[in-house]
């Protein structure tokens, strides 16, 4: 179902099913028709410029407008956050798994015979490795 709110010029595609997903029965809860014969009263959730809200408002049957309003989501903004930081999580561990095997497969020791000292601050001696880490 296309929504239309011509004052700001959007136009919204709706989804009239719980959070669970599709279902072959949209509830009352989404689209009640018996609540007032004349309108048809609607809920909706959805993403919108990445956040997450529900439109909630109602459609006169003859006239076919009608009012609604946006509300921030509560519920789906904490089902959307857990979703990001699992993912996150799962790609952190796939990028440290992927550092550790790249880095073990490229590490070569340093051989004392390839050091070659200066004088640092103070007389001190630094050593320089003639062969570096490819990081």
């Amino acid at each position: 179902t296309c929504v239309a709110f011509l004052n700001t010029g959007v136009n919204l595609m709706l989804q009239f099913y719980p959070p669970s997903g599709p279902t072959d029965k949209v509830t009352k809860e989404y689209v009640d028709f018996d609540k007032d014969p004349s309108k048809v009263v609607l809920k909706s959730r959805f993403i919108m410029n990445g956040v997450c809200v529900q439109m909630k408002g109602w459609i006169d049957l003859k006239r076919l407008d009608g009012v609604a309003r946006l509300e921030f989501d509560y519920d789906l903004a904490d089902q959307e956050d857990r979703v990001v930081r699992t993912r996150l999580r799962e790609y952190e561990e796939r990028q440290m798994k992927n550092e550790f095997s790249i880095a073990g497969s490229q590490l070569m020791p340093i051989q004392s015979n390839q050091l070659s000292s200066s004088t640092g601050p103070e007389g001190s001696r630094i050593h320089h490795a003639h062969r570096y880490h490819p990081y």
